[in-house]
C-alpha cells in the first residue's frame, strides 16, 4: 500500500492540503550524520514556483525531524520527517468538486473511498507527497558513497530544445509532458534477485509511485524489439564485466552487471490543464464543459529529475543492504 522496501523501508503519508506530508524511513543504520542542511539542496530542486512552467504554489519545506535523529545522527530507530503545508488554497477545489478532472484520480478515488477521500489538492494522490520521497532519497544517497545517481530531462513535448517544448504548451494554454533519463554509476555486480525482485522490477515498481509516470525503458528500451540479437548483445571485454555497448542498460538477468545503469521514464501532461474540457458532473449526471482553476504545473516533468534520483537511491540502498546479508 503506502510502504516500499525490505531492509531500507519507507512509508509515505499525508495529503496535499492536510496539515503535512511526510515519510517514515526504517532501516537507516545508527550513526549516519543527518542535519536539515543535508536535505535542502534536493528539496529546493523539487520545489515549484522557481522556474517557468511549474506551479506558483511555494512551500518552505524545511524538514521537521520527529523521531530517529538525535544530536545530528541517526539513532537506528525509525526516522519520521514532516513537511508542513502552509500555502494552500482549498477553495479552488470546492468549486470543482462535482466535476472530476479527466486523467486525474478524482473519479476513481471518489468511488474507491466512497466519498470520504480528501479531495483538496488531490489529497493523498498529489505529487505534493513526493517531497517525502526526496527526503528518503537524501538518506539513501548518503548510504551509497560509491554510487553516483543523476537525472536529466531529454525532451519536453517531443522537443529536445526544452524551452521550445515548454513554449508549445504556453502558446496552446495547455499542459505538456516529457522524457527523463536516469543514470547510476559505481554499482557492483549482482544487485537484485531473479524474477520478482529483479533490479529493473523494483525500480519500475517505485518509479510508478511518482504521479504522472506513464512508461519506463532500460538501456536501448523499446527499439530493442527491432534489433537482431547480435546487435543488441553487449560484448564482455574484461573480468570486471565491462561491456563494449550498453544496450541492456546495466542489468542482465535481473542483476546489475557493473556497467552504468541507464533508464528513461515518460511523464504525461499534467491533467489539471487550463484548456476547456468536458467531464461528468456527478451531481447532475450530465456531461458539461469546464476549465481547471487554481495553481498547477504546466509541465510536471520539470520537477521530476530529483524525485527520480531519490526513488532510485531508495531501491539501490535496499538492494545493497540485502546483498550484505549474503556475505
Amino acid at each position: 500500500m503506502n510502504s516500499f522496501g525490505r531492509l531500507f523501508r519507507v512509508h509515505i503519508f499525508g495529503e496535499s492540503h492536510g496539515e503535512c506530508a511526510g515519510i517514515l524511513i526504517d532501516g537507516c543504520p545508527p550513526g549516519l550524520p543527518l542535519t536539515v542542511e543535508d536535505f535542502m539542496p534536493d528539496i529546493e530542486r523539487r520545489k515549484g514556483g522557481t522556474q517557468k512552467g511549474t506551479t506558483p504554489r511555494q512551500e518552505e519545506d524545511v524538514p521537521i525531524f520527529k523521531s530517529g535523529i538525535f544530536n545530528g545522527k541517526a539513532t537506528g530507530a525509525p526516522i519520521t520527517i514532516l513537511f508542513e503545508n502552509k500555502n494552500t488554497r482549498s477553495s479552488d477545489y470546492e468549486k470543482q468538486r462535482s466535476v472530476p478532472r479527466p486523467g486525474h484520480a478524482d473519479f476513481v478515488a471518489h468511488k474507491k473511498f466512497r466519498g470520504f477521500e480528501d479531495y483538496r489538492g488531490s489529497g493523498h494522490f498529489s505529487g505534493r507527497l513526493t517531497v517525502g520521497l526526496v527526503a528518503a532519497g537524501v538518506i539513501a544517497k548518503k548510504l551509497l558513497p560509491d554510487a553516483t545517481i543523476t537525472s536529466k530531462i531529454l525532451e519536453i513535448g517531443g522537443e529536445t530544445d526544452l524551452e521550445k517544448g515548454l513554449q508549445k504548451a504556453i502558446d496552446a494554454k495547455d499542459s505538456i509532458g516529457g522524457i527523463i533519463e536516469c543514470t547510476v554509476s559505481g554499482l557492483p555486480i549482482g544487485l537484485g534477485e531473479p524474477f520478482f525482485d529483479s533490479a529493473e522490477s523494483l525500480i519500475s515498481h517505485i518509479v510508478f509511485a511518482i504521479p504522472a509516470v506513464r512508461g519506463i525503458e532500460f538501456g536501448t528500451g523499446f527499439p530493442a524489439a527491432r534489433m537482431f540479437g547480435s546487435q543488441h548483445n553487449d560484448p564482455i571485454e574484461d573480468t570486471n564485466g565491462n561491456t563494449k555497448t550498453n544496450h541492456a542498460g546495466g542489468i542482465v538477468g535481473g542483476l546489475t552487471n557493473g556497467n552504468e545503469l541507464v533508464f528513461r521514464i515518460a511523464i504525461k501532461p499534467t491533467s489539471s490543464t487550463p484548456k476547456e474540457q468536458q467531464s461528468l458532473n456527478w451531481d447532475t449526471g450530465q456531461v458539461e464543459s469546464f476549465s481547471v482553476k487554481g495553481r498547477h504545473d504546466l509541465c510536471i516533468a520539470l520537477r521530476v529529475p530529483v524525485i527520480l534520483e531519490a526513488v532510485t537511491a531508495i531501491v539501490v540502498a535496499d538492494l545493497m543492504m540485502i546483498e550484505k546479508l549474503r556475505r
